[in-house]
């Protein structure tokens, strides 16, 4: 792909989009490609054996697997024992806060903006430890955000974790997290652990750059198949207890964290995922944020311009200030009401609820029915501006009905 994403090619590369579906339900997961797809059926068909032997088909897929944990590791610019790849964010979450280590006294800040995967290990692990919790919240409902001056009053030197989104998965509101990581780790054994799962779609993630310890992501969320990718960076390996057998080694994350092998035809489809971002991976990624600004701008201009509509989220298209995941409430109109009014009148699917964001819904933005929750539409890169202007058209119809 060019700076300028050629949308058409891009839609070639993905066989459901040549479907009548039109897909805007993307940050619950996105569509696959092709070739992940081919490379996952030419495992199982050719070299579907057990690791770690000396014939020829095994050496041949063990190469393959080990390959792809590089691939997978470079795609964050970490190193591949740096990393752990499992079923989802959420059990990988629960597996690190199974092994780090604490101490009696640590206290853990827990931001209110977080899919509860990035919250409920935590709070089970302060359970369980006799650990403080301390919950990080935002002061405006209609365009929470982690802002970092409000951190800097939680944070002490008994700081041991803080969790946070990179992107909301229901604001769509990009996080500071280079600031936010200066700030946590101006304290001594204080640790920043960051759910990309909503941000890992739309930018390129440099762990480095961003001074993370942790960063979680799902693969299936990434045009990929459904896994998940943890990395804890190399220098605090040390503070995280072992969760597999006794006599495995203990030399990678892995190997650490892993309690067996990830899915070998899943986990070796990985660099067909990477595959597709080209020979300059910089520019497809300048493409596709162009692109997705363009198409927020059009859905979010026509919320703004309906006095009964709420965003949820940053109100502007710019992309150094949110991705396309869009959520809005209507006075007067259930959320599922409104999905399925559209849903009648045409083949867009996207979704209403808490996303598993139950505490920002309820305890920040103070939606009444937590359950029936927002709507949220969240596109891709493949999405077309027809698409979105479409959309547009259709919630016109909907909404002058309900």
């Amino acid at each position: 792909m060019a700076s300028t994403v050629d949308v058409a090619a891009a839609r070639a590369a993905f066989p459901a989009l040549q479907g009548e579906q039109i897909y805007m339900d993307n940050a619950g997961g996105s569509q696959v490609l092709g070739t992940v797809a081919d490379s996952i059926r030419s495992y199982l068909l050719n070299t579907n054996v057990q690791l770690g032997a000396t014939y020829e088909t095994s050496k041949t897929s063990t190469a393959t697997f080990e390959n792809a944990y590089k691939v997978a590791a470079g795609f964050i610019n970490a190193q591949p024992e740096e990393i752990s790849i499992g079923v989802s964010t959420t059990q990988l979450l629960h597996n690190l806060s199974t092994a780090l280590q604490f101490q009696p006294g640590d206290e853990l800040i827990i931001s209110k903006l977080n899919h509860e995967a990035n919250s409920a290990p935590w709070v089970r692990i302060a359970e369980r430890l006799g650990l403080t919790v301390k919950w990080w919240a935002s002061s405006d409902p209609k365009n929470p955000t982690c802002d970092v001056a409000d951190l800097k009053t939680l944070l002490t030197d008994k700081t041991r974790l803080v969790s946070c989104p990179h992107a909301s998965n229901i604001t769509g509101t990009v996080s500071p997290i280079r600031e936010i990581a200066d700030a946590v780790h101006a304290h001594p054994r204080a640790l920043l652990c960051v759910d990309g799962v909503a941000l890992a779609p739309h930018r390129q993630v440099d762990v480095h750059a961003l001074g993370v310890d942790f960063y979680a992501f799902s693969w299936y969320k990434v045009y990929g198949p459904h896994l998940a990718q943890l990395y804890a960076s190399s220098r605090i390996h040390d503070q995280i207890d072992s969760l597999a057998h006794f006599f495995k080694p203990t030399d990678t994350l892995d190997l650490k964290l892993n309690l067996s092998s990830a899915n070998y035809e899943l986990t070796q489809s990985i660099p067909a995922v990477v595959a597709y971002f080209g020979a300059d991976p910089g520019a497809t990624w300048e493409g596709m944020v162009a692109h997705e600004e363009r198409l927020q701008g059009i859905l979010l201009q026509f919320l703004a311009a309906d006095d009964r509509v709420t965003i949820i989220g940053e109100p502007s298209a710019r992309q150094e200030l949110r991705v396309p995941v869009i959520s809005f409430v209507v006075r007067g109109v259930k959320s599922q009401t409104l999905v399925e009014a559209v849903e009648a009148r045409s083949a867009y699917g996207f979704r209403s609820g808490h996303m598993y964001s139950h505490r920002l819904l309820k305890d920040v933005c103070g939606l009444d029915d937590v359950d029936d929750g927002v709507v949220r539409v969240s596109l891709l890169h493949y999405n077309t501006e027809a698409e979105v202007a479409g959309l547009v058209t259709v919630l016109q119809e909907a909404l002058a009905e309900l």
